[in-house]
């Protein structure tokens, strides 16, 4: 913690405070020199001047091709092809098709393998690696050693067997539950994901193998959010496979959601990192001025990559190239200070597995370089904050994308369908997608200029517009007014020439937009960057599965009553993109104007968290969860209560480390200041006036704490938690914004030597 005390020349701590109002906050703090134990700031800078210049990290060997490092530390396919027999090879495959239960001796043939493999890489352990609801990683590490041998001949070995691969059982006694598990009923179970790959974690003394797995209560509800992704990708391939059969389609056996996740951070020097307690406590800094120079020249946005950043980005792909993720992209973002990767498209529950990876191995290796890698939403306020935009496709095991227009009358009859199901996805169950992105750092991030408001809309392009406007007026032919459109659309015949051959980049990107088309995929962009990306996964899954369900039963019903396959088709499209196309909306989505308009057409605009996390069990939303089988209604409650939880204890933890910060560090600097400028000899009638103004906010701001304290202690005895967390976003939100108005005030005014904390025009663009 850093000193509030300051010292005379003599060394000891001085008093004779002259200003009577502070005798009793500050009488330890008078000094008549401009001498100071606040060390860590300035050290920190210093300790930049001497970095010694950037070297080739050890752990890269730069001369192989990373086409040969991709995946070496992934227990592969090809991996289980050398190790295995043809006919237990076949038999895992098949289990992984049906879902089948996987046969014991296989099991135990594949882990066998799996030890074989980690232990020629250093590994001396395993791990069960999971996804609590807590939103981080979890592991227990076991040895795979074992005694062998009678009681007086025992000798160790080391075993790994397939029980111990397809199951584990880690406490579950101190992981959110939501009353599914009482603290005294520890027991929870792992499941080993056989969707995704195991792989080997290295540290600096050995390695150990990583398992994949669900987490589960003894009772079977998912205590994790692996669980319910992997659900919602089966609801998607039930629902999916039934309209492609209505729609003649044969060949497709299955159906899964694909994303590719772009992963948005900040780098500041580790010094300024450990010299901030709350981003040591909160991830973001709760009071800081904003400096002279922001982001306002643009000259960060796709910049040359400053040379250390470069060399710690380097190390991470290599890191992840070899943990088999398809790292591609690299840039610095908007912000001072602020960068983004991103991997190529996977399956969806590997997508959610591999950034998971990367947000560790991001902070890992931050570490390594001297840096602290900042994942929340809103780190510093004033510059744009980061996102994890989810690019979100659906496509068939033919390899068919089904949100690909396509170059066929039936490959755009099959768009069309998808689309329109997307459409009422969006208008009805806007709220889950909300639930989907809340996190406390993301109320700071929506609406601002780097994301979407909280309003859940689609942007499509005019072109793609005008062509529903065609279909749901069913004109002879339309008149393309928009200069930009150069083409004319005729009448829509689903199935005929249901739309024009689209080029994959016939719409602009909306930045502005929470959904946006972006030629063969949907753009989730108001996903938070701190996020586990499986809770918005399951949410767009589980809302677009119901869709198409509702599509399935209004076609069939035509079809029963006499309909064609293609008539019954054209008719609940039409009438589908009628009722629900108020879900596009091409234009700002930052204006005035849209808000009032979006409330015309019923979107759902949930402002803040406690907003959207009171919808999660609302009568619709538990019906949606139980038909597709994604969530019991036990699950829906909890899920519910662990998010109240998570985020009124981070609301919690900020509120507190602002008082601690402006009361302990911030008031005394105040006072110190005041004190030496009251010691000037002569001053002028100026100097007076900037006394008065110095002594007037160190005043407020013990005005102000003692409200945000107060504030804070009225939160804690709310037992209502939706009460609780309504209280926190706004009574104490707002004594927080005002106890940090007067702490950046003073940060303006007070001498830099004396300022206790690490500066944003410090943080920002000093490496």
């Amino acid at each position: 913690m850093l000193s509030v005390a300051h010292r005379s020349a003599s060394g000891k701590l001085s008093s004779g405070l002259r200003i009577s109002p502070f005798k009793q906050h500050a009488k330890s703090f008078h000094t008549s020199k401009t001498t100071c134990d606040w060390s860590n700031r300035m050290q920190a800078i210093e300790n930049l001047h001497k970095k010694s210049p950037v070297t080739a990290i050890s752990s890269i060997d730069i001369s192989k091709n990373p086409i040969d490092s991709f995946g070496e530390d992934v227990f592969r396919d090809k991996h289980l092809r050398e190790k295995l027999p043809q006919s237990s090879y076949e038999k895992f495959k098949e289990t992984i098709e049906k879902g089948a239960t996987l046969d014991p001796g296989v099991a135990d043939q594949i882990a066998t393998a799996m030890k074989e493999w980690a232990m020629a890489r250093g590994a001396t352990h395993y791990t069960h690696w999971f996804q609590p609801l807590n939103g981080n990683t979890a592991e227990k590490h076991d040895s795979f050693i074992t005694y062998a041998g009678r009681t007086y001949q025992r000798h160790l070995m080391m075993n790994f067997v397939g029980k111990e691969l397809i199951k584990g059982e880690p406490d579950a006694s101190s992981f959110p539950s939501g009353g599914i598990r009482s603290t005294f009923e520890a027991r929870g179970y792992t499941a080993w994901d056989m969707s995704s790959p195991s792989f080997i974690k290295r540290g600096a003394n050995g390695s150990y193998l990583c398992i994949p797995t669900a987490f589960c209560s003894w009772t079977g509800e998912a205590l994790d959010t692996k669980t319910p992704l992997l659900r919602s990708n089966e609801a998607i391939n039930k629902s999916a496979i039934r309209l492609l059969r209505l729609l003649g389609d044969t060949t497709a056996n299955h159906v899964s959601a694909e994303m590719g996740i772009e992963q948005e951070f900040f780098l500041i020097d580790r010094g300024f990192y450990y010299a901030r307690p709350d981003l040591i406590a909160c991830g973001r800094t709760v009071l800081g001025a904003k400096p002279p120079k922001g982001q306002e020249l643009e000259d960060h946005y796709f910049g040359s990559v400053d040379k250390r950043v470069l060399a710690f980005l380097q190390e991470a792909e290599w890191t992840l190239w070899k943990l088999g993720v398809p790292m591609k992209t690299r840039h610095n973002e908007v912000a001072p200070s602020q960068y983004e990767m991103a991997p190529i498209f996977e399956d969806i529950s590997v997508a959610c597995d591999h950034n998971m990876l990367t947000m560790e191995i991001l902070r890992d290796l931050s570490n390594k370089h001297g840096f602290a890698c900042l994942l929340h939403e809103k780190p510093f306020a004033g510059v744009n904050g980061s996102g994890k935009h989810n690019n979100w496709s659906i496509s068939t095991d033919t390899g068919e994308n089904l949100f690909d227009p396509g170059d066929t009358p039936a490959k755009n009859a099959r768009f069309m369908v998808f689309l329109s199901a997307l459409l009422r996805a969006v208008h009805l169950n806007g709220d889950l997608m909300r639930v989907g992105i809340t996190t406390p750092g993301n109320d700071h991030r929506l609406g601002a200029n780097e994301a979407p408001p909280a309003i859940l809309s689609v942007f499509i392009g005019h072109e793609l517009a005008y062509v529903i406007e065609d279909i749901v007026n069913a004109q002879t032919s339309t008149s393309v007014h928009d200069t930009d459109i150069s083409k004319k659309v005729t009448r829509m015949k689903l199935g005929v020439n249901a739309l024009p051959s689209l080029p994959r980049d016939s719409t602009d990107r909306n930045r502005t937009s929470a959904v946006a088309f972006t030629g063969n995929k949907f753009e989730f962009r108001a996903v938070g960057s701190s996020q586990n990306s499986a809770r918005p996964g399951t949410m767009l899954n589980t809302v677009l599965a119901d869709s198409i369900n509702y599509l399935c039963d209004e076609i069939e019903k035509e079809i029963k009553q006499g309909k064609s396959r293609q008539d019954a088709v054209e008719k609940v499209v039409q009438k589908t993109l009628a009722e629900y196309k108020g879900a596009i909306f091409n234009g700002n989505n930052y204006s005035d104007e849209w808000v009032k308009e979006a409330e015309k057409r019923k979107l759902w605009n949930l402002r803040t968290s406690p907003e959207a996390i009171q919808q999660l069990d609302s009568k619709k939303n538990v019906e949606i969860f139980k038909s597709t089988g994604v969530l019991s209604e036990k699950e829906v409650h909890a899920h519910k209560d662990i998010l109240y939880e998570i985020y009124c204890k981070a609301m919690s933890i900020e509120a507190q480390c602002l008082h601690s910060m402006s009361a302990t560090s911030v008031l005394p600097a105040g006072i110190a200041y005041q004190n030496t400028v009251s010691d000037i000899p002569s001053r002028s009638k100026s100097m007076d006036g900037y006394y008065g103004n110095i002594s007037s906010l160190t005043s407020e701001l013990i005005s102000r704490n003692d409200v945000l304290k107060k504030r804070i202690e009225e939160a804690e005895r709310e037992s209502d938690m939706h009460k609780k967390a309504t209280f926190y976003r706004t009574e104490v939100t707002q004594a927080m914004q005002k106890t940090r108005e007067v702490c950046d005030e003073l940060e303006a005014v007070v001498d830099n030597k004396l300022w206790p904390f690490p500066k944003y025009s410090e943080m920002l663009f000093m490496k």
